[in-house]
């Protein structure tokens, strides 16, 4: 063998050694990125996992609320219902009254002579201070009409103030 030979087969020799740990170097990366990869793929399994409680946690408590919300407003209603047809109740019943002349609606009031709506000359049949007035039957049940509307705005005036109050944040 020649020393050109010797030289290229040594050559050839170290260029085969190179290769070879390169290649090794590359499968020891290889494994080690494997490795990497699948520990960051289990942290990023476990982080999806603690992602997905803290909604499913976050849902639950925003669900539950919602639902003590409308149960609280159901309650309310409930009873602004039960007192307005309580109220109305009664004003039915005092209308009965009134109709079957067990009750007579009367008005109190009194009249100065002063204010300029009564005369000043004074009769026999006039109407005296701190006296009432008894209505007619049509009159009374008018009294009765408007007591009712009354009641009706009243209960949903006071419904809406709980609800804002309660309810209602600014």
């Amino acid at each position: 063998m020649t020393p050109i030979q010797k030289l290229v087969g040594l050559v050839l020799l170290i260029l085969a050694l190179m290769a070879s740990a390169a290649g090794l170097t590359w499968q020891v990366q290889d494994w080690r990125m494997g490795k990497k990869l699948a520990e960051q793929a289990g942290l990023h399994k476990d982080e999806l996992a603690a992602i997905s409680n803290a909604v499913s946690a976050q849902t639950r408590q925003a669900l539950e609320k919602q639902q003590a919300a409308e149960q609280a407003r159901a309650d309310l209603d409930a009873l602004t219902t039960k007192e307005r047809a309580n109220d109305l109740a009664e004003n039915e019943r005092l209308r009965r009254a009134a109709d079957d002349s067990a009750r007579r609606l009367r008005i109190a009031g009194s009249c100065r002579a002063a204010s300029g709506n009564v005369p000043s000359s004074t009769s026999a049949t006039s109407l005296g201070n701190a006296a009432s007035i008894e209505l007619a039957g049509a009159a009374g049940r008018t009294v009765f009409d408007i007591r009712a509307g009354l009641i009706k705005d009243r209960a949903a005036l006071i419904l809406l103030q709980k609800h804002v109050s309660k309810f209602c944040t600014i």
